[in-house]
């Protein structure tokens, strides 16, 4: 099982589509909600981005597309860009530093700019966390890995609000199994924590230097 490195400078946090319908859709979406924030804040003191993403349409239905007809349910206007139900939860922590990204479809890299901000930064690693697990956190990680970045998905930093066919457990265990086996490395929230700890210990502008009267070697 791949095991990847994570550079602060090289890493983004990419939380897909907290927003009200989501988070208050799924049971476990208050609780993935605040570990989320522990992990932003921890990224944010390390130097990593923070990207919260939306997924919303415009409200005059005009690039609904074959959406509309698989999901007819986005016509009633849920996702629609202004409405209650598409703004991010009120709980989400956004810092004044963090990036704001509007998506049309599932996966945050379709018909966005998401691309160019991560290579104009120098960024090949993204940690995918937010709601829903089995749908744009899924489809997210999946195009990133096609895109050659490479993906921690947090497997109690997703959620998902289940379905008519499975329930929310069963959605998680399968998502979670695919994309450790296919398109990323799975973690913990705590796992990850650990790993931007280690990367801001490791770093040289985070190790002590040579004591009073020391000199460095050259």
């Amino acid at each position: 099982m791949v095991d990847f490195a994570l550079v602060p400078a090289r890493t983004a946090l990419l939380n897909v589509d907290l927003q009200n319908i989501f988070v208050e859709g799924s049971s476990d979406g208050l609780a993935t909600l605040d570990r989320i924030n522990r992990v932003a804040a921890a990224c944010r003191e390390a130097g990593i981005l923070v990207i919260h993403t939306s997924h919303v349409l415009r409200p005059d239905g005009s690039n609904i597309g074959v959406l509309g007809e698989v999901v007819p349910q986005v016509k009633s206007g849920f996702l629609f860009k202004g409405a209650k139900t598409a703004a991010l939860h009120e709980k989400l922590v956004v810092d004044s530093r963090d990036l704001l990204l509007e998506k049309p479809r599932f996966g945050a890299f379709h018909g966005t700019d998401l691309e160019p901000i991560l290579r104009s930064r120098g960024i090949d690693t993204i940690v995918i966390a937010g709601i829903e697990t089995n749908v744009c956190c899924d489809s997210t990680a999946r195009e990133a890995n096609a895109r050659d970045f490479r993906v921690l998905f947090l497997s109690d930093g997703t959620a998902t609000g289940g379905n008519a066919l499975a329930t929310e457990a069963e959605l998680q265990k399968a998502t979670l199994a695919t994309i450790g086996t296919l398109f990323g490395q799975v973690l913990t929230v705590d796992e990850v924590l650990r790993k931007i700890a280690d990367a801001r210990r490791l770093s040289p502008a985070h190790r002590p230097g040579p004591g009073p009267g020391r000199r460095s070697r050259p």
